[in-house]
């Protein structure tokens, strides 16, 4: 079974309703400038990379895995 990349949006919350479909990529975008608040830019960057590893293991399908990183590595 493969499991495709989700590229639409796709943030959500069980049990809560948002006003709007970009309200909770919003929230989240909101929560992860708030981790990076205070921190050096080293600090910034294991943040992101603990982020990374542990959300990468949460979706833990390496095919999911393998296209996220080859369209993370396209340019517009």
């Amino acid at each position: 079974m493969h499991t495709a990349l989700k590229t639409d949006p796709n943030f959500h919350e069980a049990d809560r309703r948002f006003f709007r479909d970009f309200s909770p990529g919003d929230e989240f975008y909101e929560n992860l400038i708030d981790a990076h608040n205070g921190l050096s830019d080293e600090q910034s960057e294991s943040l992101n990379a603990r982020l990374i590893l542990l959300l990468a293991n949460h979706i833990g399908d390496l095919r999911v895995l393998r296209e996220a990183l080859q369209a993370a590595r396209q340019t517009d």
